[in-house]
């Protein structure tokens, strides 16, 4: 059995899993990774990266359309879905090849399959049906350290269940076949926006329904509101606490029932409709049940370190609970690694994992919102600036956006961020690095920014947490 006995296998080659599987190379552990259809996972297949391509494309097409801003012009602006489809699936499979080439580089094992756990330490791998020529597949493999990063899928609402045809998920979503007149987004979230960002864009009339009282309800109250302002004003519809109640399909639209909080319905008729309510963590199958794994409301129940209550099965990345990011499936899976290995290391902290949004205007924070630091009794200052006072963001013609920070009156501790604007999903790491080095309100007020940049909104905004601010 020595040829099929590992270290480490992981379970899942997505973001989490092969970084999970690089690390443990480099530490020397004799590694596999289990992987049934894409290497790179739905993120780098599915997910973060094309969708990425998809709304550069839009945000190219944006524009051209706007060329006399910038004293240009262009004639007979148009595009080709089905040319914007491919440059989206050519960047992943660019990726997807990088990946393969790591696992070799590193000289890990990838085993085309699906895994189930049938002992500790044991796992029973089913082949992948299209597995390439000659590769690892089905059979039974040892490991003493079992990872699973099996990532997540989208979640279905009883009754609106996507079918792939009129009511999509983001795999539909990303490879339509002709681009929609209409569409309704069930959810917004940063996949919900980003689609409803990208199809608005694009030329389609676009209704978001949101059952919170607040669209993208994990930020911040004031930039959430300062988006739907730029959303509605780009000729979005958006219905906050209100809830898609059931659908009418006929043969190439769909009727799209929906209730308010107040118990009034209102019905759309839309050609396509994408369903963005969340995704549920890929649990099932895995034989996690038989051998004790504790499992709550669909999630991994791990310590912080990766490890389950069972000795040599970990959990990362969606798996294994919110926030369900790739960058933190990456971290994650090093922490992990790191630990099984015996080096010092330190359990995720939750609450310095950024999140981006790119949809037009770009949403990203990281870090307390100003109510929620309220609610937690901290004693603030906050600080704001507007894109309107940056003379980079002038001569972008980008000029609406605002970044907020929040400090601890006592102590100067950098609490919060959150930015709304052009390339902010580029700025926020700034901010993630001062928290991660426990800065003070101090060192950022000194720290000199480069001009003219968009980052130096984020330094005026701390400057106005203070009454120091010069561009206001």
């Amino acid at each position: 059995m020595a040829e099929t006995s590992y270290d480490v296998i992981v379970i899942g080659g997505g973001p989490g899993g092969y970084v999970a599987a690089i690390r443990a190379a480099q530490l020397g552990f004799k590694t596999a990774v289990v992987e049934k259809k894409h290497l790179g996972g739905i993120c780098l297949n599915w997910g973060c990266i094309p969708t990425k391509a998809l709304l550069r494309s839009a945000e190219i097409y944006h524009y051209m359309e706007h060329a006399k801003d910038y004293g240009l012009s262009a004639e007979k602006i148009g595009f080709d879905i089905g040319a914007v489809v491919k440059r989206s699936r050519g960047v992943s499979q660019q990726l997807n090849t990088g990946v393969g080439f790591l696992m070799k580089k590193n000289k890990i094992d990838v085993i085309w399959g699906s895994a189930t756990l049938t002992a500790p330490g044991k796992i029973k791998v089913e082949a992948a049906p299209d597995a390439p020529k000659g590769a690892l597949g089905g059979g039974d493999y040892l490991g003493k350290h079992i990872i699973v990063a099996t990532g997540a899928r989208p979640r279905a609402l009883p009754g609106i269940e996507p079918d792939k045809k009129l009511i999509w998920t983001y795999f539909e979503a990303m490879v339509p076949d002709r681009m929609p007149k209409s569409l309704l987004v069930m959810g917004s979230g940063a996949i919900g926006i980003e689609f409803a960002s990208f199809y608005k864009t694009m030329g389609a009339d676009v209704t978001v329904v949101e059952v919170m009282p607040q669209i993208l309800p994990v930020e911040d109250e004031e930039i959430a509101a300062l988006a739907r302002k730029r959303f509605e004003k780009q000729g979005m519809k958006i219905l906050s606490g209100a809830k898609v109640t059931g659908v009418t399909k006929q043969a190439d639209s769909l009727t799209v029932h929906v209730e308010d909080s107040k118990g009034a319905k209102q019905d759309f008729q839309v050609e396509r409709m994408i369903s963005a309510v969340g995704v549920v963590g890929n649990v099932d199958g895995l034989g996690l049940e038989n051998l004790g794994v504790k499992i709550e409301r669909g999630i991994i129940v791990t310590d912080g370190y990766g490890r389950t209550n069972v000795p040599g099965v970990y959990a990362i990345g969606d798996v294994a609970g919110a926030p369900m990011l790739a960058h933190k499936a990456e971290h994650e899976g090093v922490i992990c690694v790191e630990t099984i290995k015996g080096l010092h290391t330190h359990p995720m902290d939750k609450a310095k994992i950024p999140g981006c949004t790119y949809c037009t205007p770009q949403i990203a924070s990281v870090g307390l919102t100003e109510k929620k630091a309220r609610e937690l009794g901290r004693d603030i200052r906050v600080g704001r600036f507007p894109f309107i006072g940056n003379g980079k963001a002038i001569a972008l013609g980008e000029p609406e956006g605002l970044v907020k920070t929040i400090f601890d009156k006592k102590t100067g501790e950098l609490l919060g961020a959150h930015l709304i604007g052009a390339e902010v999903t580029e700025l926020i790491q700034g901010f993630v690095i001062a928290m991660n080095l426990e800065t003070t309100e101090e060192e950022l007020i000194h720290a000199v920014f480069p001009h003219p940049t968009l980052s130096e909104t984020m330094h005026e905004s701390v400057l106005d947490a203070y009454g120091r601010v010069i561009h206001t």
